[in-house]
């Protein structure tokens, strides 16, 4: 049987990611640079041959499956176990302001993301569990045949521990990834293993529509980890197995 072959993508640039306020299930519209972003993705991929779109239903990566679609007789399927995380209390606040009104919680989210949870909201390893579920039912249901998934940034963060075959208390070794990135895996069914092709690609962003390339906070994350080339931003990150 051939092989499953998984698009999984960050949706493009949305309010919150520009102005800096949590929006987990937050449902905030598209930016004018998301817009950009979204349209460079679907001509990255105008030739990927999709059978089917799956999407978050929340705007920002509805819109994103939505201009992967263009031209494609093709459905958008939604489903709410691809949805972000839900930060309750979190929810819409300034990121400035969540290490002051949480500083333990902000603490785990920073240094121990698997054992964080959200107040009144989602924990990690709900998410990751949630994540997961919904991942394997859509390989599983897709068999041989090459999907295309839009979803969010912490629920990609937490499903990639699990298609790399880590520990979730391994977590905070997967890098942020920015706005519209891509992510490749293939399913081979036979061993029933995820082979992670390409990892975190937004080089068809360019450095002029890159989000997360132009904040501090992205400079300071590649700094705890030791990361000091400057151009991880543009370019390609591969994982290949032979």
């Amino acid at each position: 049987m051939s092989k499953t072959v998984i698009y999984l993508i960050r949706h493009a640039e949305a309010e919150g990611n520009f102005i800096r306020r949590f929006h987990g299930i937050t449902d905030s519209n598209v930016t004018e640079k998301g817009k950009l972003q979204a349209q460079r993705l679907a001509e990255r991929l105008k030739n990927v041959h999709f059978d089917v779109i799956y999407s978050s239903p929340l705007k920002r990566a509805l819109y994103t499956a939505q201009q992967i679609a263009k031209g494609r007789d093709i459905e958008i399927i939604t489903r709410a176990d691809l949805v972000e995380i839900n930060g309750g209390d979190w929810e819409d606040r300034c990121w400035d302001e969540l290490p002051i009104l949480y500083p333990k919680e902000y603490e785990l989210w920073e240094k121990r993301p698997h054992e964080h949870c959200m107040p009144n909201g989602e924990s990690m390893y709900e998410l990751y569990l949630r994540a997961i579920s919904g991942f394997e039912n859509i390989v599983k249901t897709n068999i041989g045949k090459c999907v295309c998934i839009v979803t969010h940034g912490t629920l990609i963060r937490a499903l990639l521990t699990y298609i790399k075959g880590y520990e979730f208390e391994r977590l905070n070794e997967i890098l942020w990834q920015d706005n519209t990135a891509i992510n490749i895996i293939e399913y081979e069914y036979k061993d029933n293993r995820y082979n992670l092709l390409v990892e975190g690609d937004w080089s068809h962003l360019g450095e002029e529509l890159s989000t997360i390339a132009y904040q501090d906070w992205w400079q300071q994350f590649l700094k705890e980890r030791g990361i000091c080339d400057s151009n991880i931003n543009i370019i390609e990150r591969r994982e290949r197995y032979e």
